[in-house]
C-alpha cells in the first residue's frame, strides 16, 4: 500500500464533507484550552486530547464537539481555525473544500453574526491567495438545539450572505427531518444548495425525509440507504451522492467496524458516493487516510482511487469551468506515471 499511499498524498482532491470546528488540530484546540483554561472541561495537553477524544456513542460525540465550539470565543479564534484548516487541507492536495460551518452554535454565545462572517471570509480570502485552494461555506443548522437554531441559521445566512456561501445544512442528532422544511424552502429559494445530514445513525426514513421535505441534492452520510434497495435506486436515479466518511461512522459508533461498512454494498449497487473526512482531528483521520480506507474496503488501486476524487469534483458546487479544470489535473496526475500502481 505504501505505493498507493504516495500516489494519494500528492492526488489533487476536492473535499465536501467537513466540519469547520472538528477540523481544529489538537494543537489549536490545546492552545485554545490553554486560553480559557478553567472555564472548559477541554484538557490543554495535546496528548490528553487523544483520550478525550474517544467517543461511546455519537450523543458522546455531541457532548465533546459542543465543548470544541465553546473554545471559540472571538472573531480572530474564526480567523485562525479556519485558516489553519485551509492548510492542513492544502497540504493534502485539496484545492477546493465545502466547510460546514455551524454559525448559531458561535453566535448563540455571544459573537456578532457580522463579525463571525467577516472572519471566515477573512481566512478563505487569504487561503484561496496563499494556498492555492477554494473554500465554500454550508451554512449548518445544529439540530440538538431545537427550532430556534433553524430560524436564527437561516437568517444569519440570508442576512449576511458572506460570497462564500453556497450551501444549507442540517447535523446533529437526526431529529425529524420534516420539522426543518420552512429553512430549506426558504435557503433554497434564496439559491442555496440543500445538504442534510441523514441515515447516519438512523435508518433509511431519515434520508427519505431529507429528500421528500429538504429537497436534499447530496446526503450527509447516508450509510443507511445501504438497508433499502428502492432508496438506492432513486439515489442512482436522481444523481444524489452520499457524503461517506468511513472512519467517522466507526468513531461515532454508527458502525461496528471497518470490515462492517457499508460503502462497498453502496458501490457495488451503483450508488454515488463521495470520500470525506468529517472531523478529522477528533477522529484521528485525515482525508487522505480516508482515501486510503476506501482503496482498501474498495480493492480500488490508483487509477480507481483517481476515480473516487473526481466524483468529488462531479457532485461539488463548483462552477462547471472549475470543475472541468481539476478534473483535468487529477487526470493528468493518475496518468503520470502512477496509475499502475496496485495495492
Amino acid at each position: 500500500m505504501s505505493d498507493l499511499t504516495d500516489f494519494i498524498a500528492g492526488l489533487p482532491k476536492a473535499e465536501l464533507h467537513v466540519h469547520h470546528v472538528g477540523s481544529a488540530s489538537p494543537r489549536i484546540v490545546a492552545e485554545l484550552a490553554a486560553r480559557h483554561e478553567g472555564s472548559t472541561p477541554v484538557p490543554a495537553d495535546p496528548e490528553a486530547l487523544a483520550t478525550y477524544f474517544e467517543f461511546r456513542d455519537f450523543a458522546h460525540f455531541i457532548e465533546v464537539y459542543l465543548s470544541v465550539v465553546d473554545l471559540i470565543r472571538d472573531p480572530e479564534d474564526v480567523r485562525i481555525l479556519t485558516y489553519e484548516i485551509a492548510r492542513e487541507l492544502a497540504r493534502q492536495q485539496v484545492r477546493y473544500a465545502e466547510v460546514t460551518i455551524t454559525p448559531f452554535s458561535t453566535v448563540n454565545r455571544g459573537m456578532p453574526a457580522e463579525a463571525f462572517c467577516e472572519a471566515i471570509e477573512d481566512a478563505r480570502l487569504s487561503a484561496e491567495k496563499e494556498l492555492n485552494i477554494a473554500l465554500r461555506w454550508c451554512f449548518d443548522i445544529p439540530g440538538e438545539a431545537g427550532p430556534n437554531a433553524g430560524e436564527d441559521t437561516l437568517r444569519i445566512a440570508l442576512d449576511q450572505r458572506p460570497d462564500g456561501l453556497i450551501s444549507f445544512g442540517l447535523g446533529g442528532p437526526e431529529v425529524p427531518r420534516p420539522q426543518w422544511k420552512p429553512y430549506f424552502d426558504a435557503a433554497r429559494a434564496a439559491g442555496l444548495r440543500s445538504v442534510p445530514h441523514a441515515g447516519e445513525t438512523t435508518g433509511p426514513e431519515t434520508i427519505w425525509d431529507a429528500i421528500r421535505h429538504l429537497g436534499a441534492e447530496r446526503i450527509g452520510h447516508g450509510i443507511a440507504a445501504a438497508r433499502d434497495p428502492e432508496l438506492m435506486a432513486y439515489l442512482i436515479e436522481h444523481d444524489i451522492a452520499l457524503e461517506v466518511c468511513p472512519t467517522s461512522n466507526v468513531r461515532t459508533r454508527a458502525v461496528p467496524s471497518l470490515a462492517e461498512h457499508p460503502l462497498p454494498a453502496l458501490v457495488a449497487a451503483g450508488v454515488p458516493v463521495t470520500i470525506n473526512s468529517d472531523d478529522p482531528p477528533m477522529f484521528g483521520t485525515t482525508l487522505n487516510d480516508e482515501y486510503r480506507v476506501a482503496a482498501e474496503l474498495l480493492g480500488l488501486d490508483a487509477a480507481g482511487v483517481a476515480e473516487l476524487a473526481k466524483a468529488a469534483v462531479t457532485h461539488s458546487f463548483m462552477p462547471a469551468g472549475d470543475k472541468v479544470t481539476l478534473t483535468n489535473e487529477i487526470t493528468a496526475y493518475a496518468g503520470g506515471g502512477l496509475s499502475d500502481i496496485r495495492r
